[in-house]
């Protein structure tokens, strides 16, 4: 067996347990069993692809930037962010180095190259997928307020004045007010 399809299969394997680590802020509101990282990274991905067709930009660069915007949490788990006053805000560049070490040459380059752009912001396919992983939080905010967990309104307003693009700030706008089941009344 080579050594390269070894890293990538190990990485392929490290990958998975973000189907397993739940985003833990919303333990702090009752929520019993939130979403995972992966479940709340493909729905970023897809909105990310969407606000940069509405943006101008490259759906599929901004998609592919979402799909790596949190792959870190493999090593740190989801840190809420009543975490961020106690403890150094990990270095996600550092740790895609680390986790994309013994990967072969060209797929170490796509990810950690991915990783960069997003963590940068100076493109707007990285600034639309940006706006998606706020986007994706408020969506899930108020589809648990829609099922009875209160004092969801905190993640809504941070998702809210954190957007960058235009199209972003009016789905958050949208999306505030409409109920998560209003696509099946279309």
């Amino acid at each position: 067996m080579s050594e390269d399809a070894e890293a990538l299969a190990g990485f392929g394997y490290e990958l998975g347990l973000l189907k397993r680590i739940r985003r833990s802020g919303w333990w702090h509101v009752g929520v019993r069993d939130p979403e995972s990282v992966a479940e709340h990274t493909m729905r970023a991905a897809q909105l990310a692809a969407l606000i940069a067709a509405e943006e101008g930009a490259d759906p599929t660069r901004a998609a592919f930037l979402a799909l790596w915007h949190d792959s870190q949490e493999t090593r740190t788990g989801d840190l809420p962010h009543t975490a961020a006053v106690y403890l150094a805000k990990p270095d996600p560049r550092q740790i895609t180095a680390d986790q994309t070490a013994l990967l072969p040459e060209r797929s170490r380059a796509v990810v950690r190259t991915a990783v960069d752009e997003y963590e940068a912001r100076e493109t707007l396919e990285a600034r639309c997928a940006k706006d998606a992983d706020k986007l994706e939080m408020l969506l899930q905010a108020v589809e648990y307020r829609e099922t009875g967990v209160q004092r969801t309104e905190g993640w809504i307003d941070s998702a809210t004045k954190d957007l960058h693009t235009e199209t972003a700030r009016r789905i958050a706008e949208a999306a505030a007010t409409l109920s998560p089941l209003s696509w099946r009344e279309r």
